[in-house]
């Protein structure tokens, strides 16, 4: 057995019977999304240089905090947040610690790839590891040629068929009890994360929802809630104390500075340049602005007369509203601490919007400045990639010619500078070609990815 449709109806008979996103559904693709040799070797090794780009990050502001390095960086990241997230952020007990998962999202492009944004509270881990666990497991037919080409698949799986479940379970060191919170803004991925739990062990792994209190000393909890969200977490208090006595292991960490954006544009400005380059070094600090795009803050203070926006040659934002379509190869974002602030919400392409609309979106994010930054990043274009999926109802392969957004998973474990971060697996997003925006929608792919 390993027709494409023998290998469509497999898949799609192992999806869980709770399913695994909450009301989605998604195109099935028989094969995993192949990646060039060079590629996955660039992917595999990313881990560690964006964790360095944590730690310095997690470094930068708390020097700023303390006047140790330009003020404006820890005003900035502190902006529109409420005190105690920001004494949260600030208190000893959280000093060193930066999110145990990291998921960039990378868009493939006709110039190699486009890191466009971070994310640390990310969805799709569950989903992710059931992708790798279900193509590896693909029953082998007896002819030849295609027994190995389905070997082939298992072995350059990227992360194999249980590195998601063996990096979850990892980031926890030897907590006791692990207690995955769920918002109910986050909902929709109960069901991947029910999954993950059940795969690795009910047991020790268990979800709970927003009202549950009843953590042991010793346990660890896996904040899946935005920090912005806060308000319809009611356990959410209880949870960030018991973490700052240290009587339970909290990741990600109580510090909305890695929920911005904003922090790729720090990475790009002039004024803290020495600074990177002296904890990331040289190497690390070019790999990271060959991937991604030129990024600027909205900040609408006033320049001095003489001066102008780097790379933009802007004197004013406001300028922006006058650039032509064709100049408008820019996106303008929300950075954070929002709930447009993920998925395509808040997102605006400029060469995809009408003058008023581009205008609009401009003065929205200038004047929700001090309550909501915004940022405006380069866009590459996503390059054309060749994928397929099964239709069901005409029981045939459909190719497809899309966009591609690659979401890695890496995970965090150990303590301290021995800490490491592991390739889980890769999550492949492609939707068809006319889409600007690569993001998850019924009528993309989502495949695991092999080399």
């Amino acid at each position: 057995m390993n027709s494409p449709t023998e290998q469509a109806n497999f898949i799609r008979d192992s999806i869980p019977a709770g399913g695994l996103f909450a009301g989605l559904e998604w195109k099935i693709s028989p094969a995993p999304f192949p990646l060039g040799e060079n590629l996955a070797q660039e992917i595999e090794s990313l881990g560690r240089v964006l964790l360095q780009f944590y730690r310095a990050v997690n470094l930068l502001y708390r020097k700023s905090a303390e006047g140790k390095q330009p003020e404006w960086v820890a005003r900035w990241l502190d902006l529109g947040k409420p005190r105690e997230l920001i004494e949260l952020q600030r208190a000893a007990a959280f000093k060193s610690d930066v999110p145990r998962v990291i998921r960039p999202d990378i868009l493939l492009t006709e110039n190699g790839f486009s890191i466009t944004e971070l994310d640390s509270v990310p969805g799709g881990i569950g989903l992710t590891a059931w992708l790798n666990q279900t193509y590896c497991q693909l029953p082998i037919a007896n002819r030849q040629s295609e027994k190995l080409e389905i070997e082939n698949w298992k072995l350059k799986m990227l992360g194999g068929a249980d590195g998601m479940l063996r990096g979850f379970e990892s980031i926890f060191g030897d907590a006791k009890q692990v207690n995955i919170v769920v918002s109910e803004e986050a909902a929709t991925y109960r069901p991947e994360m029910e999954w993950l739990a059940s795969q690795i062990g009910n047991s020790k792994f268990k979800i709970q929802n927003s009202k549950f209190e009843g953590f042991a000393d010793g346990d660890a909890v896996y904040r899946f809630f935005e920090l912005f969200d806060l308000a319809n977490v009611a356990n959410a208090k209880r949870i960030f104390e018991l973490a700052a006595e240290k009587k339970i292991r909290l990741t990600p960490p109580p510090k909305p500075m890695f929920e911005e954006k904003m922090l790729f544009a720090l990475l790009w400005n002039r004024n803290l340049q020495n600074f990177w380059r002296q904890e990331l070094g040289e190497g690390f600090l070019a790999r990271l602005k060959k991937v991604i795009p030129y990024t600027w803050l909205m900040d609408p203070t006033p320049l001095p007369p003489q001066a102008a926006i780097p790379e933009l040659n802007l004197t004013d934002w406001a300028q922006l509203k006058t650039l032509s379509q064709k100049e408008r190869d820019l996106i303008l974002k929300v950075s954070g601490f929002s709930e447009n602030a993920w998925g395509a919400r808040g997102v605006f392409l400029g060469s995809d919007l009408s003058q008023a609309d581009w205008s609009a979106a401009v003065d929205a994010a200038l004047k929700n400045f001090e309550s909501s930054p915004s940022v405006l990043q380069r866009f590459h274009k996503p390059s054309m990639v060749e994928a397929s999926w099964f239709d069901f109802a005409k029981n045939e392969v459909v190719p497809m010619k899309g966009r591609a957004r690659l979401c890695p998973y890496y995970f965090v474990s150990g303590e301290g500078d021995a800490a490491r971060p592991a390739l889980g697996g890769v999550l492949a997003t492609i939707v068809p070609a006319d889409k600007k925006i690569v993001h998850g929608m019924s009528d993309a792919i989502l495949a695991p990815c092999s080399v």
